[in-house]
């Protein structure tokens, strides 16, 4: 039988999928949809220090087949995501990551330590949304590494740094985390995109701007991928953007990629995870691979 675990730095997977921020909810809010043992961890959307009420509507409008959405992480702060999340974890079956956000490096730096406070295994530092005023953190080298330092020292817990496609030189920002102590990147997460609506001439979401996801976004995700790759291949990678079969999740492996995030593909197929590891396991055994982890980086060229 084929080696599906995976490895991302000191955090080991039973399965290479992970379930992507932002469209699990706050995992306990999925468990009744999907099959968590299908994925080596699943990401809680991304908590503040204090709430936030995200955008008005409307906030997510399709786009082909892709998809935007402009939600500006609406959450109730930490505090509150703790009180009322954590105890709803037991039954989850697979580790669950906490996803930190703030206008600051110290409310990241508080958000990771109140995960870590509680138990939570690691913590993805979302340095990327698109849907916030102001600078997105993952645009700077600088930036980013200021609140990946201030989040490793504030937790013991290994950590992720999630990035942008919209960066300008995505392999500086990357090796800038590493530097500042990031155990991985994930890469990538929306890139901006916009729509209209030409009966109303009203924009698709209210904030105009958004991120765009899905199928469409793979060759660009991919693309960092293999940067960063080729730029620091000691660097674990969560290639993340599109995937939505097995032969997406193995195409992520030969561009570099340690694990693979699904996101996008729930809103539309739920027990997606499911059908992507049977069509995993049937593509390695036609291409005579036994472990994964041997095609990390293994793109011919």
């Amino acid at each position: 039988m084929a080696d599906l675990s995976a490895r991302l730095g000191p955090v080991v997977l039973s399965t290479p999928l992970v379930a992507a921020a932002g469209t699990v909810g706050s995992v306990v809010d999925f468990v009744g949809v999907t099959d968590f043992s299908f994925y080596g961890a699943a990401v809680a959307k991304s908590v503040s220090g204090e709430p936030w009420a995200g955008r008005p509507a409307p906030r997510v409008g399709p786009a082909g087949v892709g998809m935007l959405n402009g939600i500006g992480i609406q959450n109730p702060g930490i505090d509150a995501w703790l009180a009322k999340v954590v105890p709803e974890l037991d039954p989850v079956p697979t580790q669950v990551w906490g996803s930190a956000v703030g206008n600051e490096p110290d409310e990241f730096a508080r958000v990771a330590a109140g995960y870590a406070a509680a138990g939570i295994p690691a913590v993805e530092v979302n340095l990327s949304c698109p849907n916030l005023d102001g600078h997105m953190f993952a645009l700077s080298p600088q930036l980013a590494s200021k609140v990946i330092s201030a989040v490793r020292a504030a937790v013991d817990v290994p950590i992720g740094a999630k990035l942008s496609p919209n960066s300008e030189d995505i392999v500086a920002v990357a090796a800038a985390c590493a530097e500042a102590g990031a155990d991985w990147v994930v890469l990538t997460n929306t890139a901006w995109g916009a729509g209209i609506d030409v009966r109303t001439r009203r924009p698709t979401l209210s904030g105009v701007i958004g991120g765009y996801s899905g199928i469409p976004i793979k060759p660009l995700a991919l693309r960092c991928v293999i940067e960063v790759h080729r730029a620091i291949p000691e660097l674990p990678i969560l290639g993340c953007g599109g995937i939505s079969t097995g032969e997406d999740v193995i195409e992520y492996f030969l561009a570099g990629a340690s694990a693979a995030g699904i996101g996008t593909i729930h809103f539309a197929e739920p027990r997606a995870a499911k059908r992507i590891m049977k069509e995993l396991q049937s593509m390695m055994r036609k291409l005579g691979v036994t472990r994964l982890t041997d095609l990390t980086g293994a793109m011919q060229t």
